[in-house]
């Protein structure tokens, strides 16, 4: 008699260099690709899953998630398992029991984005951070990061091509800090477009180098027009820190790497 299938939470980090992305593209090597092949193999049947939230090719990711509708129960020692059939890049961490109505993607409360620069040259924050090595006005980048609290629609910091049924988001917290040479900005909205998070951080930067004026930004974000925002900013220095749930949809923790 086959079990009915549960729903777990699959939580992940990867090092997103080599990858085209956390999902699944046609003719492309991606994190839930890899992910379902080795789930594949080691549990001898085929699987789908579904992420909370799509990073771009060469974006890294301290925490992201995937959802599993499966009849097997996972135990800690499998987390092992399947990390030896993963690359050195790519790690299970947990796996969550949830309630069966819980989506990686549509329950989540909010994401967590980090975005790394660096002045002067570091060859071991090679490709995981971005080496900006220009004079910036702190003060400037901090008022333009606080400025976007104040907003909601985010056009302008979303790729063309990008198809969402609206540009609104809600951030909840923005902010840059400095600390051992790193310069990072932090910002947590209940969502992101495609392309936001490098779009906010290029045309900050911007600011700060005062090339753009405080003033021209507001105008950028008003505008509502991606081509007047800039989108420099590699996807090396760019990290997804956390993506947050309500707790009640969480029934067991399986594994504590």
């Amino acid at each position: 008699m086959v079990s009915p299938l549960k729903r777990y939470f699959i939580e992940v980090a990867y090092h997103g260099k080599s990858y085209a992305g956390s999902q699944i593209q046609d003719n492309a090597t991606t994190i839930q690709l890899l992910i379902e092949k080795a789930l594949q193999i080691y549990f001898r049947s085929t699987c789908s899953l579904y992420c909370s939230s799509r990073t771009d090719a060469g974006v890294h990711a301290h925490q992201n998630f995937f959802h599993w509708d499966t009849e097997h129960e996972p135990v800690a020692n499998d987390i092992y398992h399947l990390n030896a059939l993963l690359p050195q890049s790519i790690a299970i961490t947990r796996f969550y029991q949830v309630d069966q109505s819980a989506h990686a993607r549509f329950s989540a409360l909010s994401r967590e984005y980090s975005y790394l620069i660096y002045k002067k040259k570091n060859p071991f924050l090679e490709g995981f951070a971005w080496y900006y090595p220009y004079t910036l006005d702190i003060e400037l980048l901090d008022r333009a990061a606080q400025w976007l609290l104040s907003q909601k629609d985010f056009s302008c910091f979303s790729k063309t091509g990008s198809s969402v049924n609206h540009y609104i988001c809600n951030i909840q917290s923005s902010n840059w800090t400095q600390k051992e040479g790193v310069l990072s900005y932090h910002v947590v909205a209940n969502r992101f477009l495609r392309g936001m998070v490098k779009g906010m951080v290029t045309t900050m930067l911007g600011v700060a180098r005062q090339t753009i004026s405080l003033e021209k930004f507001y105008e950028i974000v008003y505008s509502q027009d991606p081509q007047q925002a800039r989108f420099d900013a590699p996807s090396c220095g760019l990290y997804l820190k956390k993506v947050n749930y309500p707790s009640d949809i969480f029934l067991k923790t399986i594994g504590h790497q």
